[in-house]
């Protein structure tokens, strides 16, 4: 076994750790990457950006198979089909251009990636092995960033017939029949997609309406499209286990029922990989099953940080690329700590979902009196032209100042205006601030526009 030393080792080179080992290299520090797959991890190798690309293909082909001339676009199409074996070489392609990208990114920094099963022997020296060869990393400072992986029923384990996100991403048919255990974003994002490439989709969830983590005003646009493609959504209804031609379940009436299906996807949730490369053995303090941090992503032991989904929600990317780039600067000596006001947190259905700070019932929670504002895409010229008329940009705002507490949107493309909705929050703005801004026109950003000024009492096209 040889030796190795640095400043800074990484374990886990996803979204979080890629990007504190590109920051940490640009400032000058001497750092050590370490994972087992390619540079990215699950989001970028069989999650977010995986996903977004069947989105896109199972929505081109939607299109087209609907253009049967009836379409008011006056546009005919004859007999499209799709190669679903095809659509995955492409995506896969996406991904392994990307891969090289971050490694390329890496490497340019002077970050040193290692491929290899990390496990810890202490809190600064870390075992890598790869193939039949290890070597043995002894590092000043040590960030955890080892991700999380979806969770599995015991009564469903994943396998030839049972599937989770991973696999299903991978599918080189369609199935005649899939079954959609959890009405959550990442089953209805994958089940829609599906539907739409032509698979019969049922959707069991066991909470009493799809996306319980979103108020059921954003939520109705979603339900209405599932039904339109077809998809049976089956709310107060818990799966049982595998039966001879599909999946058990239990009604909300308590009766049993097999649906039939020729895969069943199992999207129930995340489970973060705090029990991976021997972190036990460290003792670190938990909240749960999610390493503790403070406002540094700093661990109950020192010189040991943890970043991502195994620090707890929101298990977003984006929230693991920030406390990257924060951790790495403050290794470099920077004064630093987590002061992000909001998230954004984006649902790629049809039509997207987005959410930025405070819900009204949330704002209201918190004290104080709130004034909201709301603007229908059915009154936006730009939406009415992408025929996607359904949906809506919604604003929460302090009532003594109109400072945004919170921003919400669901519609098409709408995954597209986080970014203003994130920079109005962080800003501090005012519903006045924005409405004062001049917006382009026709575009559905007017939308954001628009709510500010109903929450001032003015919309001026509704």
């Amino acid at each position: 076994m040889s030796d190795m030393t640095c400043k800074l080792l990484i374990i886990g080179a996803g979204p979080g750790g890629y990007v504190c080992g590109i920051r940490a290299g640009q400032l000058g520090i001497d750092t050590i990457i370490v994972d087992e797959q390619k540079p990215g991890g699950t989001c970028l190798n069989v999650g977010c950006i995986p996903s977004k690309a069947l989105i896109h293909a199972a929505e081109e082909f939607h299109k087209l198979s609907h253009f049967n001339g009836s379409s008011p676009l006056g546009i005919t199409a004859a007999s499209p089909q799709i190669d679903l074996s095809a659509t995955v070489d492409w995506k896969n392609g996406i991904v392994t251009r990307l891969n090289a990208g971050v490694a390329g990114l890496l490497k340019k920094s002077g970050v040193r990636l290692i491929a290899g099963k990390a496990t810890f022997q202490d809190g600064k020296t870390v075992k890598v092995t790869t193939g039949d060869t290890s070597v043995q990393i002894r590092a000043e400072q040590v960030v955890i960033a080892t991700g999380s992986a979806p969770v599995e029923l015991p009564f469903l384990p994943f396998g030839d017939t049972v599937i989770s996100s991973s696999e299903a991403l991978s599918l080189r048919s369609v199935p005649d029949r899939l079954c959609v255990v959890g009405g959550g974003y990442i089953g209805l994002e994958i089940g829609t997609a599906f539907a739409k490439l032509g698979a019969k989709v049922t959707v069991v969830e066991a909470a009493e309406r799809i996306l319980p983590q979103y108020d059921s005003a954003l939520t109705r646009p979603v339900l209405k499209s599932l039904q339109a493609l077809g998809i049976e959504v089956m709310l107060s209804t818990k799966a049982k286990g595998l039966g001879d031609k599909g999946l058990k379940v239990e009604t909300a009436e308590g009766s049993e029922r097999e649906i039939a299906a020729d895969k069943v996807l199992v999207t129930v949730g995340r489970r973060p990989r705090s029990d991976s490369a021997n972190i036990a053995s460290l003792g670190l303090a938990t909240d749960g099953p999610f390493l503790r941090i403070d406002d540094r992503c700093r661990t109950s032991m020192q010189g040991v940080f943890a970043i991502g989904d195994v620090t707890g929600e929101p298990m977003l990317a984006h929230r693991a690329m920030a406390q990257g780039e924060m951790v790495a600067e403050i290794i470099a000596g920077h004064k630093r700590s987590w002061d992000k006001r909001c998230i954004p947190a984006v649902c790629f259905t049809d039509p997207e979902i987005v959410t930025c700070g405070l819900s009204p019932d949330e704002a209201k929670k918190q004290g104080g009196a709130v004034t909201t504002g709301q603007f229908p895409f059915a009154a936006n010229g730009r939406a009415m032209t992408m025929e996607a008329e359904d949906g809506f940009v919604r604003v929460v705002a302090r009532k003594e100042d109109g400072l945004i507490l919170g921003l919400q949107a669901v519609g098409r493309g709408v995954s597209e205006l986080s970014a203003a909705f994130s920079i109005a929050i962080e800003m501090g703005a005012r519903i006045d601030d924005i409405g004062a801004v001049i917006h382009a026109h026709p575009t559905q950003s007017e939308g954001l526009q628009e709510a500010c000024l109903a929450a001032l009492g003015h919309a001026l096209h509704i």
